[in-house]
């Protein structure tokens, strides 16, 4: 008899941890679901935030409510110079969880994955700046696997155990060994726990994955930082710009919006009126739009100047 009793046990132990990989309620949740549901009371699944709102209107009510909180987004760059915005709009999106939940008395930490060469290209996490873009830098982990196996045990071990307000994986380009069976995986362990998967791909295409949501990010040109008098420091650098298109979603065309992060506040606010960089002589739609410096560089190299001819030492 106790022999039956440990077979069940283990047998009812296989059939959830399997039921939570696939993404389903597990039996002995189930039925209390069920019961919830019949009382009239909040489910477990209702208890929980089911998205993570931009604080837009219009960027919301086009992603339903906002980013799914127990799903994949990937924030994606099509060039290398553009990964610093992918990266900066998942920090943005980071640093807006962390606020939430830190008024919600949680305080959970944050797993940054690097990738080997994607570090090499943009850089990794700085501590200091962390902080001045809105994010805690002591509930900041970073880790940096040196292959891409590891780096992908590593996110679905950090997801599955939901002890990370979210977990962020950097990926350069469209590596083979990551496709849409890894995704699979990744989005079955986000799903049972119930916990966000942000995938910052750099310098990548468009692919088939099991994200929810796929941004493609490129930066904005920012304005000048304001004074507390309400006018302008000339020649400063404001808070950043990130032009986001609905790639994945729900709709049925991509939509594009225009952000600005603010790292005090910890908030997005939306640019009514963008200055985009244009090519050189090429007219703006946007009447008293001033390009900057670097737009006026024609695009063919100059010719070079006087050779010099140096005499070799001996």
């Amino acid at each position: 008899m106790a022999q039956n009793a440990l077979a069940r046990e283990r047998l009812f132990a296989l059939r959830e941890t399997i039921a939570r990989l696939e993404g389903k309620p597990a039996p002995a949740f189930a039925a209390a679901e069920r019961e919830a549901l019949a009382e009239g009371r909040k489910t477990r699944q209702e208890r929980i935030l089911p998205s993570l709102p931009f604080g837009l209107e219009l960027l919301d009510r086009a992603l339903e409510g906002g980013l799914p909180l127990d799903a994949i987004t990937e924030f994606r760059s099509a060039l290398s110079r553009d990964a610093g915005a992918a990266s900066g709009l998942a920090m943005a999106v980071a640093a807006r969880l962390q606020k939430q939940e830190s008024d919600a008395g949680r305080l959970m930490p944050l797993l940054w994955i690097g990738d080997a060469v994607g570090t090499l290209e943009a850089g990794r996490p700085y501590a200091p700046g962390l902080r001045d873009f809105g994010l805690s830098p002591e509930r900041f982990l970073h880790a940096a696997p040196r292959k891409l196996d590891e780096a992908l045990w590593l996110a679905e071990a950090a997801v599955e155990s939901a002890a990370f307000s979210a977990v962020i994986l950097e990926v350069r380009g469209n590596p083979a060994h990551f496709g849409l069976t890894e995704s699979r995986r990744l989005s079955l362990r986000a799903h049972a726990a119930r916990r966000p998967l942000f995938l910052v791909r750099q310098a990548g295409v468009e692919e088939a994955s099991s994200a929810a949501l796929r941004l493609h990010v490129e930066p904005g040109p920012s304005g000048l930082r304001p004074l507390p008098d309400g006018s302008k420091l000339a020649g400063s650098i404001g808070n950043p710009i990130f032009r986001l298109t609905l790639e994945k979603s729900r709709n049925p065309a991509p939509l594009s919006f225009l952000l600005e992060w603010s790292p005090h506040e910890r908030e997005f606010f939306p640019v009514t009126e963008p200055n985009l960089i244009r090519p050189p002589g090429e007219q703006s739609a946007h009447s008293g739009a001033q390009l900057p410096a670097s737009a006026n560089r024609p695009y063919r190299p100059q010719a070079m100047g006087a050779l010099l001819a140096f005499e070799r030492a001996s």
